[in-house]
């Protein structure tokens, strides 16, 4: 999995699901060039992310840390939410 993303699968079970993912591929019914799983979590992750971050009554924007402005301008960030 992607660093940032801890996620709640063990080191076991990813094991398992990239050995599933092999199969498929050895069958024929993935293909090696498709995203790994690990790319799909990835994806639906941000996509969750960035459908919140939209969504003023999304049921998990409640969650998020609030909004911070800074007076410099180093780097665009993917969101404007206080870290700490």
């Amino acid at each position: 999995m992607h660093p940032q993303h801890g996620g709640y699968a063990t080191a076991a079970d990813k094991k398992r699901i990239e050995a599933f993912v092999r199969r498929g591929v050895r069958l024929g019914l993935y293909h090696a060039n498709d995203p790994t799983p690990a790319q799909l979590a990835i994806n639906s992750d941000d996509k969750l992310f960035s459908s919140v971050l939209r969504n003023s009554h999304h049921v998990l924007k409640q969650l998020l840390p609030d909004e911070t402005s800074h007076q410099y301008n180093l780097r665009s960030r993917r969101h404007n939410l206080s870290l700490c």
